[in-house]
């Protein structure tokens, strides 16, 4: 198959309400939170996974499609490389049948000077306790989570691949599926509890930068 074009997409994903990517704990200190954020670990800045990101779109198109396989009673993701989610995100079969995926999510840098991070608790972050409460004996468990604070703008990079002979308006057509979904939905962890809430801005699907080849 002949790579036809590359569209590449930017903007900009905001923050609605505070997010909460887990990154590592090795660093945790005594009085800190319990759960800290994914950090660069140069810059120490936070950032969003590309992983995370396109992860969480191909879940929501094959919710959304039902693109999903049952084997010996499990349900599972499809594995048909022609569904509307195979043919965006791909599929690893381990057969002949495998798809390259034709969508490049790249991870998402923290946008520094887009906002004021200076009454932050943390570098470029707050901490947000919560309450467990035990059910039974009613013994309340604090817990800590880091989170990147509601307003917070990150740089969105994507790029899409179309190849000959492929539908590109269905290619486009099912990746604004998965962008108004993921913006109906949240992203990272604790969504049930308010976290993770996004919006894009700037972003139009049908009005990339293509490259020809």
């Amino acid at each position: 198959m002949k790579l036809v074009k590359k569209i590449l997409y930017t903007g900009t994903i905001v923050l609605k309400t505070g997010l909460h990517i887990g990154g590592t704990n090795a660093a945790l200190n005594i009085g800190g939170p319990d759960k800290f954020v994914v950090r660069n670990p140069i810059s120490n800045i936070p950032y969003i996974p590309g992983s995370s990101l396109k992860g969480k779109m191909r879940a929501l198109v094959e919710i959304a499609n039902g693109c999903v396989d049952v084997d010996r009673g499990k349900v599972g993701p499809s594995k048909d490389p022609n569904s509307v989610s195979g043919k965006l995100f791909g599929v690893a079969t381990g057969s002949d049948e495998n798809r390259p995926s034709r969508l490049i999510v790249r991870d998402a840098e923290l946008d520094v000077d887009a906002c004021d991070f200076s009454n932050t608790d943390l570098p470029y972050t707050e901490s947000k306790t919560e309450v467990a409460i035990d059910r039974v004996t009613a013994k309340a468990n604090p817990r800590t989570f880091e989170r990147v604070p509601a307003g917070a703008k990150f740089k969105l990079n994507m790029v899409l691949n179309v190849f000959e002979g492929e539908d590109e308006k269905g290619l486009k057509k099912t990746l604004k599926q998965a962008i108004e979904l993921l913006e109906d939905d949240y992203l990272g962890g604790h969504g049930s509890r308010g976290y993770g809430q996004i919006k894009f801005e700037g972003l139009d699907i049908d009005k990339g930068v293509e490259k020809m080849y």
